[in-house]
């Protein structure tokens, strides 16, 4: 991914976060020569490794589902909202695009039956939770032939991740002004990506930043 410097965040707690809120992922890889891509949720595991693991499924007809011991690269698309120059102090400036985005990358490797049990539970159960008050939906309210059905059709991977980035396009390189009056125009605007792109251009996520304020 390419990211100039002053969009770059590495820092693995803020980039998880995103990953859970935006969980659903593009799957990158290289199947008999050829690029393909796959789209999944994802949970998202702490461990191992500094960088933590994602797991996922996909049909089994899909290409990507043949791989093994592969690599793999998975995108994450945070908020993003277009930026109009009129919103700028500054005269002369062009339209552009604020965003969040989050790239991974590692060996991905087939889950064992239990595995892919597991990770349909903790799929659902993290959605599930959101939904609350509602009482959650389990997977043991389909029944163990529809079950057993819905895991043939299906393979889990699990991917280690070898490399996490993250890259914040948010106005970083433009003056106050011109980030204040582009915080107000995406409020102004009001859908629910601009005020996420508004939101996050407020935030205090940059590393440097919270540790010289001393905030968590």
């Amino acid at each position: 991914m390419y990211r100039p410097k002053v969009n770059v965040v590495d820092d693995i707690a803020v980039l998880h976060g995103i990953m859970r809120e935006r969980s659903f992922a593009t799957i990158a890889a290289i199947v008999k020569g050829r690029l393909h891509f796959a789209y999944a949720p994802m949970a998202i595991d702490t461990e191992p490794g500094a960088r933590g693991a994602l797991r996922f499924h996909l049909a089994r007809g899909n290409p990507i589902a043949e791989l093994d011991d592969a690599e793999v690269r998975l995108g994450f698309l945070g908020p993003d909202a277009y930026v109009s120059p009129d919103w700028y102090e500054t005269k002369g400036s062009v339209p552009t695009w604020n965003y969040i985005a989050v790239e991974g990358a590692g060996r991905l490797h087939r889950l064992d039956e239990s595995g892919l049990r597991r990770l349909l539970v903790d799929l659902s159960s993290t959605q599930e939770e959101k939904l609350r008050p509602k009482i959650p939906w389990t997977l043991d309210k389909i029944g163990e032939e529809r079950i057993t059905a819905l895991l043939r059709g299906i393979r889990g991977f699990t991917v280690a991740l070898e490399t996490l980035e993250g890259k914040f396009k948010l106005s970083q390189d433009k003056a106050p002004g011109n980030i204040a009056g582009v915080i107000a125009g995406l409020e102004a605007r009001g859908d629910a990506g601009s005020l996420a792109v508004a939101g996050a251009m407020k935030e205090d996520w940059r590393p440097a930043v919270r540790a010289s304020t001393g905030s968590a």
